[in-house]
């Protein structure tokens, strides 16, 4: 399991800067392409998967005059993405290897940020139905699994999928080049915070 401090806020955030809501912020991204040179790390409040450094804050790096909206908002969707791949390699190093991982949430909606998540993650994403609902939900399962209340196997049923987003193929090398330029940045950046 991994814990990311600043998902979906990490967008919250840059629309609260720009003056744009998240849903306006990825309206006119276009197809999903290779990382750019802006990099976010999304350590707003702090990191634990992997760092486990509640005083990390993040930052922005390759911004040039010409880096507009579009470019940081990619950037975000993407360091979000990245973070989730540490969380990933996490769990790899116990010897877990998903194929499929489900996506819930706020960040759920943005079929351009699945796409950013899936290709990162080199994994298909499912989603599933109410899939708004979906922490909630697994977190009064557990209470009633823990109270005896049913069974893990009469409670902890699948939900039913309605969209699985795969990685795109042709972009896989692009951003496992791009994670492992994000992995080297987070030593850089807390040298001289």
């Amino acid at each position: 399991m991994g814990v990311m401090l600043a998902a979906t806020d990490s967008l919250n955030w840059l629309g609260r800067v720009t003056g744009a809501t998240p849903a306006q912020l990825t309206a006119d991204l276009g197809p999903l392409r290779a990382p750019g040179p802006v990099r976010f790390l999304p350590y707003l409040s702090g990191e634990r998967t992997p760092h486990n450094d509640p005083a990390i804050r993040g930052s922005l790096t390759g911004l040039a005059a010409a880096t507009d909206r579009n470019d940081l908002t990619r950037a975000v969707l993407e360091g979000v993405a990245f973070g989730l791949a540490d969380s990933l390699v996490a769990l790899q190093s116990t010897g877990a290897r998903p194929t499929r991982l489900m996506a819930i949430g706020g960040g759920a909606r943005s079929q351009y940020w699945l796409q950013v998540i899936a290709t990162a993650l080199d994994v298909t994403l499912t989603l599933p139905e109410d899939g708004d609902f979906g922490a909630a939900l697994g977190a009064a399962r557990l209470g009633m699994v823990a109270s005896g209340a049913g069974s893990v196997d009469q409670v902890m049923t699948a939900p039913r999928v309605t969209a699985e987003i795969a990685p795109d193929a042709s972009l896989r090398a692009a951003f496992a080049a791009a994670h492992q330029a994000y992995r080297a940045a987070y030593p850089a950046i807390r040298a001289i915070q």
